[in-house]
């Protein structure tokens, strides 16, 4: 019998799956969509946990009254829900991407170095709430940018040239820039060097019919003729293309750059951004028939649902709904020979069918070690590990902490008290680790508290306990320690036979 090889739906898109349902919630985006309206775009910018940390009033007071009037006008035009919704993220978890500078615009001044305005994502040490800070940055040899490890706005991720993922007037450009008003393609342009995961089915991650489009607008933004520029594929590898055209009244194209380039010379080529490189995720999950466009965001939704944008599955043209509450139906249980209910009462998770001063007397016998009835053991099973758990993960993991205590007090009720396990767990780890990103955000944790070498608690201390560092103590390794420590543990010589790891 010949093997059978069921389709399987690939991880990374089931990890924007959940991003797209966990990460921007709908509350968000009603609250930063109405401020933003009425024109408070900081009150809009803190609805979607964004910190503003300039002053149009500074900048006209130091570049000058044109300038402070284009940042403003680019401040109201933000939607900074939408920005979080299209922002860079990381496998597995969906997170966003840590220690980024990305730039949403660009304006000119009388200096040598153009005015920048950036978002920034705090370093994975402090990266507890997902919140970003909005800023202004002035060149290389600027200060102000506190401790972020990454100061300078990145060349691969960049959004000034992609306005429609951040800017509410231009996001109506979303279906031609992505490529939603035409169908998949099928078959590779000529010359298109060899990819990874190579176009056809849901394994096409590649934008490559828009790449020479969107080259021309990067070549064109950085003051360069056509020719040369480069896609990062991966870790180790980029595509090095050249973008022709017979004359100016024909569409370019791009090829495989014929001559080697040494690789000083490419490192300096143009980069293709990351958001002109790969296909839009929410155009992957409709084609894939894992969302609905009313679960994506209202402006994503409309320009993917479009009058001009391919009929795709799932794409109908509605807004974004509340996901439908719970039925409030109790809970059952098999207690004692019969079928009793567990439901909110007095806005406590309780045994209904059971007296109150039956329950106080079972109580007190399991305070002094007698077996509880089996609705008090449900009702402890409840608070302590819960069907919703993961949910509620889900929501802290990406800042929504308003939401994971929306979905605890629905199950157990807003006077509830939360007893030993892993619910309590979750809620006072994420509690902990906002005040690491509110040490960050003060700069009094310059760096990861397992850089410390021991002679001075300069660098140590946070919300963990982390304080002075004893000589020859070796920190744990897990998601926070850098990278860079991670790969000199990781490098180092065996013992005995000296090969390394």
């Amino acid at each position: 019998m010949a093997p059978h090889f069921a389709h399987t739906i690939p991880t990374r898109l089931l990890m924007w799956q959940r991003v797209r349902e966990y990460a921007v919630p709908l509350s968000m985006i009603e609250t930063a969509t109405a401020r933003r309206a009425a024109g408070d775009w900081a009150g809009a910018c803190a609805a979607a946990r964004i910190d503003a940390d300039l002053d149009p009033r500074a900048v006209r007071d130091r570049h000058g009254t044109e300038l402070a009037a284009r940042l403003t006008a680019d401040l109201r035009r933000l939607a900074p829900d939408l920005l979080r919704w299209h922002m860079p993220r990381i496998a597995p978890d969906g997170r966003l991407r840590p220690g980024l500078t990305i730039t949403l615009a660009r304006y000119r001044t009388s200096g040598a170095a153009p005015l920048h305005l950036v978002v920034r994502t705090p370093p994975a040490r402090a990266d507890a709430g997902q919140r970003m800070s909005l800023a202004l940055w002035e060149g290389s040899g600027t200060t102000g940018h506190g401790p972020h490890p990454h100061p300078h706005p990145d060349r691969r991720f960049r959004l000034d040239l992609h306005r429609h993922l951040w800017d509410a007037g231009c996001s109506g450009d979303l279906t031609r820039r992505c490529g939603a008003d035409r169908g998949p393609y099928t078959t590779a342009p000529p010359g298109l060097p060899n990819l990874p995961d190579r176009p056809g089915g849901h394994d096409d991650v590649w934008a490559w019919s828009r790449w020479a489009a969107e080259a021309e607008l990067l070549l064109r933004a950085e003051g360069l003729p056509r020719g040369a520029f480069t896609v990062r594929l991966g870790a180790r590898s980029r595509a090095v293309l050249e973008l022709v055209a017979p004359d100016d009244s024909h569409a370019p194209v791009f090829r495989p750059l014929r001559e080697e380039l040494p690789p000083q010379r490419v490192a300096e080529l143009p980069v293709l951004p990351e958001a002109a490189a790969r296909v839009l995720p929410d155009l992957e999950l409709l084609r894939a028939g894992l969302v609905t466009a009313d679960r994506l965001h209202p402006l994503v939704a409309a320009a993917l649902t479009g009058p001009g944008a391919a009929a795709l599955p799932g794409a109908a043209p509605h807004a974004r709904s509340a996901p439908a509450p719970a039925s409030g139906d109790p809970h059952r249980v098999e207690c004692r020979g019969e079928v009793h209910r567990i439901a909110l009462r007095d806005g406590v998770l309780t045994a209904v069918d059971h007296d109150p001063a039956q329950l106080r007397r079972e109580e007190l016998l399991v305070a002094f070690g007698g077996p509880p009835l089996p609705c008090l053991r449900a009702i402890d099973a409840v608070h302590r590990d819960p069907e919703a758990l993961p949910a509620v993960r889900e929501r802290l993991g990406h800042g929504d902490v308003a939401g994971a205590l929306a979905v605890v007090e629905a199950l157990l009720g807003p006077a509830a008290v939360l007893r030993d396990g892993p619910l309590k767990e979750a809620l006072e780890s994420a509690a902990a680790r906002r005040v690491d990103h509110g040490l960050f955000r003060a700069g009094l944790v310059p760096v990861h508290p397992a850089a410390g070498t021991g002679e001075s608690g300069a660098g140590g201390g946070g919300a963990s306990g982390a304080g002075r560092v004893e000589p020859g103590h070796r920190p744990r390794l897990d998601r926070r320690t850098p990278l860079v420590l991670r790969r000199k543990r990781g490098m180092r010589a065996r013992p005995r036979t000296g090969l390394t790891l």
